[in-house]
């Protein structure tokens, strides 16, 4: 079995079309014909169906695709894992993370990773978490680290929880709620509070906190970003629930002001998700190991 055919079939399954394949895999198209060719008479029967100059994946080609692609994914699992291992040091570590994740939480551990392995190329996707569950799918990363209010599929992903996140509630110096020694929950309803877009995991974790106890947020604006969330409390637009980690700068320099809430208590778990048919490399095993000093980190 070559590696190269079954590529050159996966690519072919995703254009549908010799031409787009060809210029893809930098090569010509009577290649590609060729390559998927062979592969059909290796396996002894047609893996696409041709009808004019269209083609489609037919019914043996959708049985065999998932089999070419962990062949794939387990010849370069274990290049990258004999090289990693033959070096000590050298190798790539691809993952996935969520934007609060990425933004706040993983460059100490980046940092403290890459004093130890200086050689090891790093690839952090910072994106949403459907797009990030999806790459985690197609094998683009190894691994992803997000919030546990995100729902995967426990039978195909196995989900490890490492530290507690705590969202509280931040508003500018000279904030009425900023005076009151003791604020109740139901005083939040009378300003506006800034939030995620509906659909955001965070936004509906949140929501479901409120309503437990029985706060209803007619007046708030949807803010995309959390560090324009961030930006828009420094700048009285509003208030909001930030991680108390996103705002520690902020809190000890006083541009922003932690309320505290009697009774309302919003903490979400920030976990780390893998394939469970996946096995590792080094260098994703290395920083694994050091995400625990997040919370070591948050608590000096």
């Amino acid at each position: 079995m070559n590696i190269g055919r079954l590529r050159t079939f996966i690519v072919l399954t995703e254009y549908l079309n010799f031409s787009e394949a060809a210029e893809y895999l930098f090569c010509s198209q009577p290649t590609v014909s060729m390559q998927i060719r062979t592969l059909e008479e290796e396996l002894g029967c047609v893996l696409f169906d041709r009808v004019g100059k269209k083609i489609h994946l037919n019914q043996q080609g959708e049985a065999f695709k998932p089999y070419a692609e962990k062949i794939i994914n387990l010849w370069q699992e274990s290049k990258d894992n004999a090289q990693q291992i033959s070096s000590g040091e050298q190798g790539t570590l691809a993952f996935g993370a969520s934007n609060f994740v990425g933004v706040y939480l993983i460059p100490s551990i980046l940092n403290s990773f890459k004093t130890s392995y200086t050689k090891v190329k790093v690839n952090i996707q910072i994106r949403s978490s459907p797009t990030l569950l999806k790459q985690l799918e197609n094998n683009d990363v190894e691994f992803l680290v997000l919030s546990d209010k995100i729902k995967v599929n426990e039978n195909h992903y196995q989900t490890n929880l490492f530290y507690q996140d705590e969202l509280i509630l931040v508003v500018p110096p000279g904030h009425p709620l900023a005076e009151k020694q003791n604020v109740q929950p139901y005083m939040i309803e009378n300003y506006t509070l800034l939030w995620k877009p509906k659909h955001s995991a965070t936004r509906e974790f949140l929501e479901q906190m409120l309503k437990g106890h029985l706060i209803s947020i007619s007046n708030y604006m949807e803010i995309s970003s959390l560090e324009a969330i961030k930006q828009g409390v420094i700048h009285s637009l509003g208030i909001a629930f930030i991680s108390r980690f996103a705002v520690s700068q902020e809190l000890k320099s006083g541009i922003l002001k932690h309320v505290f809430i009697s009774d309302l208590n919003i903490k979400r778990g920030i976990m780390y998700v893998t394939r469970k048919d996946k096995i590792l490399s080094p260098a994703a095993k290395r920083f694994i190991s050091l995400l625990p000093m997040i919370k070591e980190q948050n608590s000096s």
